[in-house]
This record gives structure tokens, C-alpha cells and sequence, in this order.
């Protein structure tokens, strides 16, 4: 009967997951990554807020540079009645019939440094009127001028101050995206791979106990094994059919759940490769802090913060107290009957004027203002010297957390490979008839959680890794920054 075993024994040795067929897509988690990157939802809004975030930019930067603009009225046609005010008090409503026509180019360019405006003009008017059949021309060949506000808030030089590190931040965060993508699907990629062992265990444990139960009624029939051992096998192999079920509902939604992020269409099955258990990289606090201060959207985002607070002190100080506005010009002007003569001998133009406010009783209001916005400049010093210990905390225990991931993945790899020996063994000793049920049951609820907590342990290990290349957009394996065109 041993050699009866021996041959049974051998059969039971073969997998029973059945191998994949030639419409299953195989995939690394590697190129789960980049599939997401490349097709996912997450990774089209991120490419849609860098598009707007680079559009703001440039029409900051259009503040800057000269403007040129047209603008007028053409035609300028009314036929109507109006009123007109008599020398007497009272009032006639006469016809009107004219066409009143216009033409305005203007020149402007700010100063950033002073917050003043250079600019040109040269305008033209023609008024004719129906009625009459008079024309006449008004016009301005040129004039220059400048205004300059006073004891203002400068807008000018505090956006040429916090736009640059709005727009550094942007690029830094569609960074951050993409390594975010990268945790994210990495997770749902582990959802599928654990599902997949579990269904390949599920079946190798349904096929094993149908073969050990064979072995178990040769065995009772030769009065080697109880009655209730027969039981209990036959309840483990209803137990491993019912695993089978929820294993295979359990692998159907998480490959559509992967499908979904990562933009993955048609029916081709999914199966995904086990990523290997470690990487050629050290990692230091030191180094991933230095970085992570260096390349993350929250790093400029301290330094806006404060540049921010600055200047609403800077803008509450500036409306509080004596606001005036300086404007001068020098120009030419001119009316005729004829187009051209308008430039002919143009009469000279001058404006100098000077507007101011100065609140008289304003009850404190300008005060509170000012106090107001200098107590926000203290708070958010606090919030954002708060905000840099999480930062570095975080930080420092996500290294501890890899470090300690990849120490735990060896342990649990092998124990993996302890528990699959000693499945082996206890399958053999059991054939043989040299252990009982029981203890051949312990042996496989061993080695299928030993499998899967292989699998979690990866998990661990790969979502830390992504989560450290988060947190300091730094490529450790090639020691070079994360960039993404």
C-alpha cells in the first residue's frame, strides 16, 4: 500500500491553478504605474491644473510687459430726440440725427519698482451731422504721460515676489501627483495580487483535499482512519470549494477596480507578476529631509506663506492714512473740419493733478486693519513653524517605516518558505499515514497565511517606497531628482 501512496502522492503534487491563456494581459507593477500615470483620471486632472497653473503664470508675467490696445466706437450712429435745457430753465426735446465716431490707441507700461504707469495716447473723433450735413474733427496726436500712486500698496513688486513661488509650486505639486498616482495604484495593483493568491490557494487547497480525501476512504477502507476523519475532510473540501467562490468574487472586483483607475479596456483577463522583495537603495533622514525641503510643493508653500502674510500688513498699511495718486501728461489737440488739419499746428495740452484722501475720524478703523493684519503675520509664523516639525516628523518615521518594511519582508519571505517545507512534509507524512488530520490541517492554514502575509508584506514594503519618493520627489535607486515633462 505505501507504493499505492507513494503514486497518489505524486499526482498530488501538481498545481492546480490553471495557467493563464493567451488573451491575459501580464503585467508588472512597474508598468501598473505607468499605466496609470499615462491613462488614469488622477493623471488627466493633474496635466489639467499644471495647464492652468502655467496659463496664470504667463498672464502674470503679461502684467509686466508693455500693453497695446485699440478700442473706439464705429459707427456712432443716433437719430433720436434729446433734451435740451433753454436759457429760460425750461426744457426742449429736439431731433438729433448724427453719427459720432471714435478712435482711441493707447500705450501703457507699469513700473514695477515705483508701482507707477508710463503711457501714450492718440485719439481721433469725427462728429456728422445728418440734419446740417457738418462735419467736424477732433483728435489728440499724441500725448504722454505718467501716474504714480502714493503712499500705496505696490501690488506690482509683492506679486513679482509670491507669482514665482506660486507657479514653482504648481510644478512641484503635478509632481506630487504623479507619485501620488503611484501609491495609489500600487494598492489597488496589491488588491489584485492578493486576490489572485488567494484564488490560487483556494484551488490548490480544493484540489488537495479532493486528493487527500481519495487517500483518506482508501485508508478507511482499510481500516486506517475513523469515520469522523472522513467527516472532516469532506467539511475542509466544502470549506475550500466555498473559499474558491469568494475568491474568484473577490479577483473580479479588484480587476475591475484597477481597470477603472488605470484606464486598462477590453476583456483580456489581468495577471499580475509578484515585484521582487527588494531594492538596490540605502536611505538615510538626513538625506530624504534635505531633499524633500528642496523638492516639495510644501517646502515653497511655507516661504509663500509668509511673503504672503508680509504683504497684507504691507497692503493694510498702505490704504490706511494719506492715499493719493500723482498724474501728469503733455500732449497736442486739435478740431477741424478736415481730417488732416486736426494735425496741422495742434494747440499744446497739459494736465498735472494730484488727488488724494485722508480719512479724518475713521473711528480706528485704519488701526484695526493694520493690527489686524500684523496679528494673521504672527499667527501664520507660528502655523508654519507648526507646520515644518510635521513635516520633518513625517518624514523621519516614513524612513523608519522602509527600513523597518524591508526587514520585515526578509523575516516574512522566509517564513513563507518555512511553511511551504513544512506543508510538503506534513502532505507526505500524512500519505504515509504518519500524521493525522488534524496536524495536516494546521500545516495548510500555516502555509496559505504564511503566503499571504508574503503578500501584505510586499504591499507594506512597495506602498512605503512609493509613499518615500512622495513625500521627497527624489529617485533613491538612480540618486537623482523626480522630473516629469
Amino acid at each position: 500500500m505505501k507504493y499505492l501512496y507513494l503514486i497518489i502522492l505524486i499526482s498530488f503534487s501538481t498545481t492546480a491553478f490553471c495557467s493563464t491563456g493567451a488573451d491575459t494581459l501580464r503585467l508588472t507593477l512597474q508598468e501598473v504605474v505607468d499605466l496609470a500615470k499615462k491613462n488614469s483620471i488622477a493623471a488627466k486632472q493633474a496635466v489639467t491644473v499644471r495647464e492652468t497653473e502655467y496659463w496664470k503664470w504667463r498672464t502674470f508675467k503679461s502684467n509686466y510687459q508693455p500693453q497695446l490696445s485699440l478700442s473706439g466706437i464705429l459707427p456712432g450712429y443716433s437719430k433720436t430726440y434729446t433734451q435740451v435745457l433753454q436759457p429760460n430753465g425750461t426744457i426742449l426735446f429736439q431731433p438729433i440725427h448724427n453719427d459720432n465716431s471714435s478712435l482711441q490707441l493707447d500705450f501703457s507700461q507699469t513700473i514695477t519698482a515705483t508701482g507707477g504707469t508710463v503711457y501714450g495716447t492718440t485719439q481721433m473723433q469725427r462728429f456728422y451731422d445728418f440734419d446740417r450735413d457738418n462735419v467736424l474733427y477732433n483728435g489728440v496726436p499724441y500725448a504722454l504721460g505718467y501716474s504714480q500712486p502714493l503712499f500705496q500698496y505696490n501690488s506690482l513688486k509683492w506679486d513679482k515676489k509670491i507669482e514665482p513661488l506660486k507657479f514653482n509650486e504648481s510644478k512641484q505639486a503635478y509632481i506630487e501627483s504623479q507619485e501620488q498616482i503611484a501609491y495609489t495604484v500600487s494598492g489597488y495593483f496589491f488588491d489584485l495580487l492578493l486576490a489572485q493568491v488567494n484564488l490560487q490557494i483556494a484551488e490548490t487547497n480544493y484540489t488537495n483535499t479532493q486528493k487527500i480525501l481519495k487517500i483518506a476512504k482508501l485508508k478507511f477502507d482499510l481500516g486506517k482512519v475513523s469515520k469522523n476523519e472522513i467527516l472532516q475532510l469532506q467539511l475542509e473540501q466544502l470549506n475550500a470549494q466555498k473559499a474558491v467562490g469568494t475568491a474568484k468574487r473577490d479577483m473580479e472586483i479588484a480587476t475591475l477596480n484597477l481597470r477603472s483607475y488605470t484606464g486598462v479596456e477590453g476583456d483580456a483577463k489581468i495577471a499580475l507578476a509578484i515585484p521582487g522583495s527588494s531594492i538596490n537603495m540605502s536611505v538615510s533622514a538626513d538625506k530624504v529631509l534635505a531633499e524633500a525641503f528642496a523638492n516639495r510643493s510644501d517646502a515653497i508653500a511655507f516661504i509663500r506663506r509668509l511673503a504672503e502674510a508680509k504683504r497684507d500688513v504691507a497692503k493694510a498699511k498702505g490704504q490706511s492714512g494719506l492715499v493719493a495718486t500723482l498724474t501728469a501728461n503733455i500732449g497736442f489737440s486739435n478740431s477741424s473740419q478736415k481730417i488732416l488739419d486736426v494735425y496741422k499746428s495742434p494747440q499744446n495740452q497739459q494736465l498735472l493733478e494730484l488727488k488724494f484722501s485722508i480719512p479724518v475720524m475713521d473711528w480706528g478703523r485704519s488701526k484695526s486693519r493694520v493690527k489686524t493684519a500684523q496679528a494673521n503675520e504672527q499667527f501664520t509664523e507660528y502655523a508654519v513653524e507648526q507646520d515644518k516639525q510635521t513635516f520633518k516628523q513625517q518624514i523621519v518615521t516614513q524612513v523608519t517605516l522602509f527600513n523597518m518594511m524591508k526587514e520585515q519582508l526578509v523575516f516574512t519571505a522566509q517564513a513563507d518558505s518555512i511553511a511551504s517545507e513544512k506543508y510538503q512534509i506534513a502532505r507526505e507524512r500524512y500519505v504515509l499515514g504518519d500524521l493525522s488530520i488534524t496536524d495536516l490541517s494546521i500545516a495548510f492554514e500555516e502555509n496559505d497565511r504564511a503566503k499571504r502575509d508574503y503578500v501584505a508584506a510586499l504591499r507594506d514594503f512597495w506602498g512605503a517606497y512609493y509613499q518615500l519618493r512622495y513625500l521627497s520627489l527624489y529617485d533613491f535607486e538612480k540618486n537623482q531628482k523626480i522630473t516629469y515633462k
